[in-house]
């Protein structure tokens, strides 16, 4: 497989998230980044200083994207905006001749997937949703194990986003972060992609199987009302402010091969970092909270075992050659794997291991969730945003960070 020596990129949005992104990408030596992009006078600067301080060539700093998106020298771009904001400059992208890479969140309506979908076909840009979870050491490690059969016929999953951001949420406004006011006036599964991502990869989802239908249920919200109360006093505005996002909110997926998903979103209540993970088949299954697995005539009766050994056992060759060269960037090392994913897919001019129907149909889980619970966690119908194509759909492009399947021989040294 032909390969291009460097690849330049353009990072659009400079707060937390896509200042860490320009770090990480600034490590790999074939990727250079010419421009970044922000609003924020004060963010673009601090970009442009790490660039920098890094030894690169000086990039160029644009207020507005659509200057960034302008250049011919760039091959592809990294989205860390707002939520509301990544579909947007994804289809700007993509009009502009651009690979999109997408920071990872839900969407505001189906018409905005749709119309990822659309462009993606009508240009032949590639859209990757840049989920680094889909390359945990754990996640890949599980997927290796589904794809040996040691689980059986997949049942069912369960999985979600767990993490205390009672600070980030309620001090969102005086930060410049976009979670605030997402929270102040939605409610719905607002984050389903950490957990959804690895799941829909173990079930195959749109190369032989698909999302069918949900339901969601919301509780009510109180968490950073409370935590508001107990750092600022009862009478702080935020002590009083009524949150539209309910602290726990269950949503439960029909696939069409019959298995069924559990997603949880539970960010404003104190509590432990987890993404709930579970994968549970005929012969067995994983559990991410006590880090352990049962398998059927291998475990102990009636007894887990500790994960540890089996992630060994099973490792992915994609953590294999990690651990062997260094394990580096943020999150574990997983926001460098799902970076290369994305760099190299533009080097190699192919389709992203995480495609436009993956990251149209796992945006779109925020949406119909918002629907499910206003209207009283109706079932509602997850679009084919394939027209069919799962049914029989062609395997992935070859490559080391496929997800379809685990291609052992390309990690052979």
């Amino acid at each position: 497989m032909q390969t291009r020596s460097k690849v330049k990129l353009g990072v659009i949005g400079l707060g937390g998230r896509g200042a860490g992104l320009l770090k990480n990408l600034l490590v790999m030596d074939d990727v250079e980044i010419p421009a970044v992009s922000d609003p924020y006078e004060d963010r673009l600067q601090k970009a442009l200083d790490i660039v920098e301080q890094t030894g690169r060539p000086k990039a160029e700093g644009y207020s507005d994207y659509n200057q960034l998106l302008a250049r011919d020298d760039i091959q592809g771009v990294i989205i860390a905006t707002t939520w509301i904001t990544h579909a947007e400059i994804a289809i700007a992208a993509m009009k502009a001749g651009k690979y999109a890479g997408i920071e990872v969140g839900g969407a505001a309506s189906l018409e905005e997937c749709w119309e990822l979908v659309r462009t993606s076909e009508q240009t032949g840009m590639p859209c990757m949703l840049l989920e680094n979870c889909c390359y945990g050491r754990e996640e890949l490690a599980v997927l290796n194990i589904v794809k040996q059969g040691l689980f059986g016929e997949l049942i069912h999953c369960q999985c979600g986003y767990e993490h205390d951001l009672r600070n980030q949420v309620a001090l969102g406004e005086q930060n410049r972060h976009n979670r605030y006011r997402n929270y102040l006036h939605r409610n719905g599964e607002l984050y389903p992609v950490h957990g959804l991502g690895p799941v829909s990869k173990v079930l195959n989802i749109n190369r032989g199987n698909r999302l069918m239908t949900l339901t969601s249920m919301s509780s009510k919200a109180r968490g950073i009302r409370q935590w508001a109360t107990d750092k600022f006093g009862e009478n702080d505005p935020l002590a009083k402010t009524e949150f539209a996002q309910g602290d726990i909110v269950t949503t439960m997926i029909k696939c069409a091969g019959g298995e069924t998903i559990s997603i949880i979103h539970d960010t404003t209540l104190p509590r432990p970092y987890s993404r709930a993970g579970r994968v549970q088949g005929t012969k067995g299954l994983w559990m991410e909270d006590n880090n352990s697995i049962h398998i059927e005539g291998r475990s102990p009766h009636h007894q887990w075992e500790p994960f540890a050994g089996y992630r060994e056992e099973y490792e992915h060759p994609i953590w294999k050659q990690f651990l062997r060269d260094g394990v580096k960037g943020g999150h574990g090392g997983m926001d460098h794997l799902v970076l290369r994913a994305f760099a190299e897919s533009v080097m190699n001019r192919t389709d992203t291991p995480i495609d436009v129907y993956d990251t149209a149909v796992w945006m779109a889980i925020t949406a119909l969730s918002e629907d499910s619970i206003a209207l009283g966690s109706t079932p509602v119908s997850i679009p084919d945003f394939t027209k069919g194509k799962w049914i029989n759909r062609a395997p992935g492009p070859v490559g080391r960070y496929r997800l379809d399947r685990v291609e052992e021989s390309l990690f052979n040294d």
